[in-house]
C-alpha cells in the first residue's frame, strides 16, 4: 500500500484548521514543474532546501559562538534544526500546515553571514549605498537565484507560499521586507510559527550555551523569574549545576513557553474568528504569541542574556574580529577583483562587483573566512 500525492493532499486537508495553508492550493511555483507523485508540494520545497549547499554551511556559521570554541555549542545549523523541531510541534497542535512551517524553520536562515548578526551589520554597513544586505532577502535571494542545481531554472523554484513565509520571517532583530509578496498581509500561520520557534529557541539555547561555557553562573540568574521557575521545577537547591539538571531545566522551559504559545494562540485564534488563510492574513495582529505574563517573564530573560552573554568581553571581542575581518575581506576584493575565485568573477557582469562580492563573503562559513583573511593579510601564510 502507498499513498499518492492526491491521496497526501487529502489526509492534510482533513488534519489542518480553516486557516491552515493547503498545498492542493498554493500559487504554484515560479517555473512550471510536474509535482512528484508521492511528495506534496510541501514536502518537495522542503526536501529541495535540505539538500543546499547553502544548508550545509550553516555547520560551520556561528549561533553565539564562533565554531571553533567548542564542538557542544549550537551553529546556525543545530539552531536551524531545533527551530524546525519546535516548529512541527506547534504546527500540529494549531491545525496548521506542518510540512510547510518545516520548510520554512529550514530556509528561515540560509542567508546569514558568518559571525552571526555581528557579520549581517557589517554586510549591512558595506552595502548601504549598494542596495543594502539583510539575511532574510539573502535567504530569498540563495532559493531564488544563487544555489545552482537545475538545468530549468535558477534557484530551488520553491512555491509561493514557502517563498512569502521566508520573506515575512520576522524577530526582535529582523523586520521583514515583503514588497513583492502581499506586502499588506500578515504571514500565514505557519510563517508565524516559524517566527516564534526561532525566537523561542534562541531564547532558550542560547541560556544553555551561556551556562555551559561558564559565562553564565547560576548566581547571577537569582531573581529572573523564569529561571526560579526552573530551580522550583526539578528541585534544585543551588549545588554545583551539573549536566543532567541543565538539560532538565532547558526541556522544562522549552516545554513550558510551547504550551502558553500554544494556549494563548489558540484562544487568539478563537477570538479573531479568522476561518481562512486571507482572513487570518488579514488581521492587523499577529495570532501567534505569548500570554502577557510569558511575555514579560521572556523579556526579562532577554534582558538578562544581552548584558552577560551578547555582551560578554568573550562574545564582544569575536564581533569586533568579525567586523574586521568581513570589512577587510570586502575592500580587498573591491580593490583587487582579480584575487577573487575565477568562478566568482565570471558573475561580476551579472551580479555588479559590490553584489557579488557580498553574496561571496555571505555564503562563507567562519572557518573559510578566516582562512581567506590569513591568506590575504598573513605575510608567511600561502595564497
Amino acid at each position: 500500500m502507498f499513498f499518492t500525492r492526491k491521496e497526501l493532499e487529502t489526509i492534510e486537508d482533513q488534519g489542518l484548521a480553516p486557516y491552515g495553508v493547503r498545498s492542493k492550493n498554493t500559487k504554484g511555483r515560479c517555473y512550471p514543474e510536474d509535482e512528484p507523485e508521492y511528495r506534496t508540494a510541501y514536502q518537495r520545497d522542503r526536501d529541495r532546501i535540505l539538500h543546499t549547499t547553502a544548508f550545509r554551511r550553516l555547520e560551520y556559521k556561528t549561533q553565539v559562538f564562533i565554531n571553533y570554541e567548542g564542538d557542544y555549542y549550537r551553529t546556525r545549523l543545530t539552531h536551524t534544526l531545533e527551530v524546525s523541531q519546535i516548529g512541527r510541534t506547534i504546527a500540529r497542535a494549531l491545525g496548521a500546515n506542518p510540512d510547510l512551517t518545516e520548510g520554512i524553520c529550514l530556509a528561515h536562515d540560509l542567508g546569514h553571514p558568518p559571525f552571526g548578526h555581528n557579520g549581517e551589520t557589517t554586510l549591512a554597513h558595506l552595502m548601504k549605498d549598494h542596495g543594502g544586505f539583510d539575511h532574510n532577502r539573502q535567504s530569498l535571494r540563495i532559493v531564488t537565484k544563487l544555489e545552482q542545481r537545475y538545468l530549468d531554472f535558477p534557484g530551488l523554484n520553491l512555491t509561493w507560499e514557502l517563498r512569502e513565509g521566508i520573506v515575512k520571517h520576522e524577530s526582535e532583530y529582523d523586520i521583514s521586507d515583503a514588497r513583492d509578496y502581499d506586502p499588506d498581509l500578515r504571514g500565514h500561520l505557519e510563517a508565524q510559527i516559524t517566527n516564534a520557534a526561532d525566537e523561542l529557541s534562541y531564547t532558550a539555547h542560547d541560556l544553555d550555551d551561556g551556562l555551559r561555557s561558564g559565562m553564565i553562573s547560576t548566581p547571577m540568574l537569582e531573581g529572573i523569574t523564569l529561571w526560579e521557575i526552573l530551580v522550583e521545577s526539578i528541585g534544585w537547591r543551588g549545588q554545583e549545576l551539573d549536566d543532567l539538571s541543565r538539560h532538565r531545566m532547558i526541556r522544562n522551559l522549552i516545554d513550558m513557553e510551547v504550551s502558553d504559545l500554544i494556549h494563548t494562540t489558540d484562544q487568539c485564534l478563537c477570538e479573531s474568528g479568522a476561518r481562512s488563510v486571507l482572513e487570518l492574513q488579514s488581521l492587523p495582529y499577529n495570532v501567534v504569541s505569548f500570554s502577557e505574563e510569558m511575555s514579560r517573564r521572556n523579556r526579562q530573560l532577554k534582558d538578562f542574556l544581552y548584558a552577560n552573554l551578547y555582551r560578554q568581553h568573550r562574545v564582544v571581542r569575536m564581533a569586533v574580529k568579525a567586523e574586521r575581518i568581513i570589512s577587510d575581506l570586502f575592500r580587498a576584493y573591491l580593490r583587487e577583483p582579480a584575487i577573487l575565485p575565477n568562478h566568482v568573477q565570471d558573475l561580476t557582469k551579472e551580479r555588479g562587483l559590490e553584489r557579488n562580492i557580498c553574496d561571496y563573503i555571505a555564503g562563507m562559513t567562519d572557518r573559510f573566512a578566516v582562512e581567506e583573511y590569513q591568506k590575504l593579510f598573513d605575510p608567511v601564510m600561502k595564497p
